[in-house]
């Protein structure tokens, strides 16, 4: 049936809807940073301070598959939580993994010093390496991750971090691998770990 005059302007908003959809799909998967060679545009060069007051890059855990989180000392409840989680995950992976480091990075420069990473940190595994720096190397970190963070006040001069929660694995080269699903047994996460050494 052909379509009357009628109809083709009815069709025309439709039309409208589905292109501003494609572009913003398109506008999407480049803001992403995902090419379309299939990498992604995730982590990148850093310079940082260790909970031992170091300085250290990126290339200091080039070569093998490593972990990254970002978070901060005075979290309630989701830095712990994860922390002991990918404890439980390096611990899983056996000898195999002694080599696998997962990375601490503050959101909250300001509190979280060598001194205040180290004591905290003495918690969990070993391997887990805690990195702060100025707010700008810090930021300049999160941005080339991909991560969010903000300062949120709270009551009487305090305040508080909201942030990503994500855990990144990142392979020997220092590409974005996916995120760690730390929701089933630590076994099985470390397995998806295992797979890139």
């Amino acid at each position: 049936m052909p379509l009357t005059p009628r109809m083709r302007r009815a069709a025309i908003p439709l039309l409208v809807f589905a292109l501003g959809l494609a572009v913003l799909g398109l506008t999407a998967s480049l803001m992403l940073g995902r090419p379309a060679t299939g990498t992604s545009a995730v982590g990148g060069p850093f310079t940082l301070v260790n909970q031992d007051g170091r300085t250290v890059t990126d290339r200091d855990f080039s070569g093998k598959p490593h972990l990254v989180f970002f978070g901060f000392t005075h979290c309630p409840d989701i830095c712990p939580t994860t922390l002991q989680q990918i404890s439980d995950v390096l611990a899983a992976l056996g000898p195999k993994g002694n080599d696998v480091k997962a990375l601490f990075v503050t959101v909250d420069p300001e509190r979280d010093d060598p001194k205040a990473l180290k004591e905290y940190l003495s918690s969990f595994d070993p391997r887990i390496v805690g990195l702060t720096g100025s707010p700008e190397a810090v930021a300049a970190t999160v941005k080339a991750y991909r991560a969010y963070s903000r300062k949120v006040p709270l009551k009487e001069g305090d305040y508080t971090m909201e942030h990503t929660a994500l855990v990144y694995i990142m392979d020997g080269r220092g590409h974005f691998v996916g995120a760690l699903n730390l929701m089933r047994p630590a076994q099985d996460a470390a397995a998806e770990v295992a797979r890139q050494l």
